[in-house]
């Protein structure tokens, strides 16, 4: 893209300006730090004003108070040495013990470039002698010339980390300051892009040095939209062809359904011909529920289909369901048990009757469809946390572990047994699967316990 020079342009712009500005920071910390030092020459003027300051009386040599104050208070000790003798003839009283009192020329040369037993000392010159002064130990770090602060050298790891992290704080610093009109670009940009799965319309301004990824966020949204449009209008073509083709096969179904009804019913065709006229009712049957599970089932998907929730005790529909099915004169192969536990008799739920009654048919009428030759049906409710689960299992031929995965992950439920006479589409379970999403619930498809089928709704508690 375009856009990478630019970026690294900028970068590399911000970087040599970054090194630039710190380069001069630091000079000019340095030179803060220097000018609070202690002058280089300090402790040897002091050393040759007390030289030229010491007098001799005829009880010896003497200080002015002045001084000698100055130096007390700096802790300072003084020795006062004969040029000729070598010999200390004078020393304040502040003086060490282990500070000697008799000098040799390498021990004035030693003492004026260094130290005293730890010392750091400074001479100066007077008129029959030398002066020797000496510091704190801790007051200088001496290194021929000039003399150092010895706070300074005992500090010199803690400045130099200070330093090094004020240098970490002021990239940071310029960073942020020169690239707060890069990150304000960047965040519609990923506004945008966290809304483009949602299907929204994104319009970003295409400017600045990301202006070619705005444009072309823009032309995804639009493509994306336009597509969105298309399958709309698709869905909703495909939605109103089931609904007219629906309503175009009712008329003729019901004409084919009532005269082979009568057929079926006329005593005076015989056993073989009236056979086939019950063939064709069923088959008729089958088409009806088949149009009014396609018809259902488009309406859920497209939220055509009115839902009205109102406080439901599920439990009291899936008796209903159960007692109609039984009131239909079922076969005597086929059985309910119940599994509930005696003291449950409240599930509340907020829901659609109808629906959630659609749902509990379907599931049982699926028992009944997969298991010809009969099974029992097994009816458990649990209350659990916030949620109300709903079994209906079977001990019937159940289904292998790939029908149950393709059944839980696959889009629609459309199947074909070989014998076309028996085909099963299971719209049942698509429908629903549908009805309990719309009710923000979640569908389960399993094996029985029993050795069967399974199906496990949960659906929130109201």
């Amino acid at each position: 893209m375009k856009s990478i020079p630019k970026l690294i342009t900028r970068f590399v712009g911000i970087l040599m300006l970054s090194s630039f500005l710190i380069l001069i920071i630091n000079f000019l910390i340095l030179a803060m730090i220097a000018d609070k030092q202690t002058a280089n020459g300090l402790p040897w003027k002091t050393a040759e004003h007390t030289a030229k300051s010491i007098e001799k009386t005829e009880q010896g040599y003497t200080l002015p108070n002045q001084i000698m104050e100055e130096l007390n208070t700096q802790n300072i000790w003084a020795v006062y040495v004969d040029n000729i003798t070598g010999e200390c003839v004078w020393h304040s009283g502040n003086l060490p013990e282990t500070v000697p009192l008799k000098y040799t020329i390498s021990d004035i040369a030693t003492l004026t470039r260094g130290y005293i037993d730890g010392y750091p000392t400074f001479t100066g010159e007077g008129k029959d002698g030398l002066i020797i002064l000496g510091y704190p130990k801790d007051r200088f770090w001496k290194h021929m010339w000039p003399s150092w602060d010895y706070q300074f050298i005992a500090n010199l790891p803690k400045t130099i980390l200070i330093i090094l992290t004020l240098n970490i704080l002021l990239i940071f610093f310029i960073y942020i300051i020169a690239n707060t009109k890069l990150l304000k670009s960047v965040k519609p940009i990923t506004d945008g892009i966290q809304a483009l799965p949602t299907g929204q319309s994104i319009s970003l301004k295409e400017k600045g040095v990301l202006s070619e990824i705005s444009s072309n966020l823009n032309r995804t949204s639009e493509i994306l939209c336009n597509q969105k449009y298309e399958l709309r209008k698709k869905e909703t073509a495909r939605a109103n062809w089931i609904a007219g083709i629906s309503h175009d096969i009712r008329t003729p179904l019901s004409m084919v359904m009532g005269y082979a009804g009568q057929l079926k019913d006329d005593r005076n065709l015989n056993t073989q011909e009236r056979k086939k006229a019950e063939v064709i009712v069923k088959q008729s049957t089958r088409i009806k529920n088949l149009i009014n599970d396609l018809n259902l089932a488009s309406k859920l998907e497209y939220n055509m289909q009115p839902i009205n929730p109102v406080k439901q005790n599920l439990i009291s529909i899936v008796r209903q369901v159960v007692v109609d099915f039984m009131n239909t004169n079922i076969e005597d192969k086929y059985k309910f048990e119940w599994k509930i536990d005696e003291k449950l008799i409240l599930c509340p739920i907020k829901g659609d009757k109808n629906l959630l009654k659609r749902a509990v048919e379907n599931l049982i009428q699926n028992s009944m469809n997969h298991n010809e030759q009969g099974c029992t049906i097994y009816i458990n409710i649990i209350l659990n946390n916030n949620n109300c689960i709903l079994i209906i299992a079977d001990d019937g031929i159940g289904a292998t572990d790939e029908e149950i995965t393709l059944l839980n992950n696959a889009p629609h439920y459309m199947f074909c047994d070989r014998n076309t006479t028996e085909q099963r589409h299971g719209l049942g379970l698509l429908i629903v699967k549908q009805i309990v999403d719309a009710h923000g619930g979640t569908t389960g498809i399993e094996h029985s316990l029993y050795g069967g089928f399974a199906v496990k709704i949960t659906l929130p508690l109201k």
